[in-house]
């Protein structure tokens, strides 16, 4: 089965309005640049967004919420987007900030098949409210369901046209556990090269997870907040 598509347009063809989709990256970090532009200009509404943040005001999933694209955000970290803040504020968009390492492993649960997990994360607080608490040996855990995402969009360094991805440094972040965990996974890369080129220990996908996959162009990869020691 080909996997390659021509572009972010016809990989996000069959995405509709009301769809939750996955998106990888951590901040500005590792984030699918080229296909959250093509979301942005398609005008599908009412998406419910899964990921670590919700990028910067004109940046990364921050394009989705500019459109009004965005019913309802579930992060992790949303500190530095304006409108994200004054949606939120207003009631214009649903919110749901969960600890980071329990959004990392509901994507790993999905990915791996499995409808919950127990986790003492968020146990005596807001995040506990309405969730069953089990005990186990003496300690309180909180059950937290899988993610149910239509599609998952991530960003690698480099792909094969069967869809094996390889992650360069930091950019790895929660591209991997996203990739396994959508119905649909849609992967942009920089490089994308024949079967057989990517050395097999050095594969951090494997393509039985990714569905479709492009070349993309011209990346920004901004940075969020840039820190420099001083001379």
């Amino acid at each position: 089965m080909n996997k390659v598509v021509s572009g972010a347009q016809e990989a996000i063809n069959d995405i509709k309005d009301g769809m939750t989709l996955m998106l990888g990256g951590f901040g500005l970090c590792g984030l699918p640049e080229k296909t959250i532009l093509a979301l942005a200009a398609s005008g599908i509404k009412n998406l419910t967004c899964i990921s670590n943040n919700a990028g910067i005001d004109d940046f990364g999933i921050g394009l989705l919420l500019r459109n009004r694209q965005v019913k309802k955000m579930i992060s992790s970290y949303v500190g530095e987007n304006a409108e994200f803040e004054r949606q939120l504020l207003s009631g214009e968009l649903e919110v749901e900030l969960i600890p980071q390492g329990t959004l990392a492993t509901r994507c790993m649960a999905a990915g791996y098949g499995m409808p919950a997990i127990f986790t003492p994360a968020g146990i005596g607080t807001e995040v506990a409210e309405g969730k069953e608490v089990r005990n186990f040996n003496g300690k309180d855990y909180l059950m937290e369901m899988a993610f149910d995402a239509d599609f998952a969009i991530v960003k690698a360094w480099k792909g094969d046209t069967m869809g094996n991805l390889v992650y360069r440094s930091t950019a790895r972040n929660f591209n991997p556990v996203m990739a396994m965990a959508g119905k649909v996974t849609i992967a942009e890369v920089e490089e994308l090269v024949e079967p057989g080129e990517l050395d097999p220990d050095h594969i951090h996908t494997p393509g039985i997870y990714v569905h479709r996959i492009f070349k993309g162009e011209n990346y920004e990869k901004r940075i969020e907040q840039r820190t420099v020691r001083k001379p």
